[in-house]
């Protein structure tokens, strides 16, 4: 596949950040369940064709232990490599929670900053295709809220592209969350080899009434209200943070500060949630200049539904962030 592939969607684009790490940087390795091309690339195809390519030794398939994948993962980058590895499903990185929280993230500080744990751990989530509450959460704000980790959610294929090369080149452990709904969803190509900083938000929408921070597929959806409200006059600044933790609190006050009203919209449950995060540090920053409470929207705070009727229900829409930006104008 070449890097100057059109029309990409999420799938394509990491395989061909993966792709360009693999060629431009012997110590990246790859491995996690299925992920070689005798196994097909994983279980959507998001490898597929990099272990033929790069050698079965650089693009390796593992067994079904997430705890193995997470500690063989910190062995190798503590050893001198730059690990990419795939936990299938973002529910199954609890089983190797101990390794993430305990190893990959304290490392640095335990050993006084002589240590580093340059690793990438990728998996995918996201509710929408009935696969129930044991395969479908975004769990970001656990890992957030553990000092050491870095934490990206792409919403667009070059984004993920870029956003998932400055994760290899990174210093210490990222975790990368792809939304699998969107996996297919087309996009601008990346430019080949350009990375997105970490840590920095991207401003979707220029807007001067109220700003609606997201990040994910719910970008999209952002967008979409943006653009009808635009038909009535209300200008909307759309905020995509990319990267959790490091939080772009600069990019969000400034916004906020001028438009004096926001909405935070996510996946996950809104109890606890990254939203939460957002609101409170505007609050503290802000709580004089705004013109109303800083609004959230997200899900409803249970496992998410098999049935396919409550699963959408469960899922913020369009609908709940029109609703919460009309708050906020009244």
């Amino acid at each position: 596949m070449s890097e100057a592939t059109k029309n990409v969607n999420t799938i394509q684009a990491i395989n061909l950040a993966l792709d360009h790490a693999l060629a431009e940087d012997p110590r990246v390795l790859v491995f996690g369940e299925d992920v070689a091309d005798r196994e097909e690339g994983g279980v959507v195809g998001v490898t597929k064709g990099l272990s033929t390519k790069h050698g079965a030794s650089r693009v390796r398939s593992t067994p079904i232990s997430e705890q193995a994948i997470v500690g063989a993962a910190i062995g190798a980058s503590i050893a001198g490599m730059r690990p990419v590895a795939e936990i299938m499903l973002m529910n199954f990185t609890a089983v190797a929670m101990d390794m993430i929280t305990n190893h990959a993230a304290k490392l640095r500080f335990m050993s006084g900053g002589q240590t580093s744990v340059p690793l990438t751990i990728r998996t995918m989530t996201g509710a929408g295709f009935s696969t129930g509450g044991q395969h479908s959460d975004f769990l970001e704000a656990w890992f957030a809220h553990t000092a050491g980790l870095k934490v990206v959610v792409p919403s667009t294929p070059a984004d993920a592209y870029g956003l998932l090369l400055s994760c290899i080149d990174d210093e210490d452990p990222c975790i990368f969350v792809e939304n699998m709904v969107s996996y297919w969803t087309p996009g601008e190509p990346p430019v080949p080899g350009r990375r997105i900083a970490l840590g920095k938000a991207n401003i979707v929408r220029e807007g001067g009434d109220v700003t609606v921070i997201g990040y994910s597929r719910q970008v999209a959806d952002i967008s979409a209200v943006a653009e009808k409200f635009a038909k009535e006059g209300v200008s909307v600044e759309v905020i995509d943070l990319r990267t959790i933790s490091p939080l772009d609190t600069e990019t969000i006050l400034n916004s906020v500060a001028k438009t004096r009203r926001a909405v935070i919209v996510h996946e996950a449950v809104k109890n606890f949630g990254v939203g939460a995060e957002v609101a409170a540090c505007i609050q503290e920053a802000l709580f004089g200049q705004l013109k109303a409470p800083v609004r959230r929207v997200a899900s409803a705070f249970c496992p998410v539904p098999f049935a396919k009727p409550l699963e959408a229900a469960f899922v913020p829409g369009q609908d709940q962030i029109e609703a919460a930006i009309r708050s906020t104008l009244d």
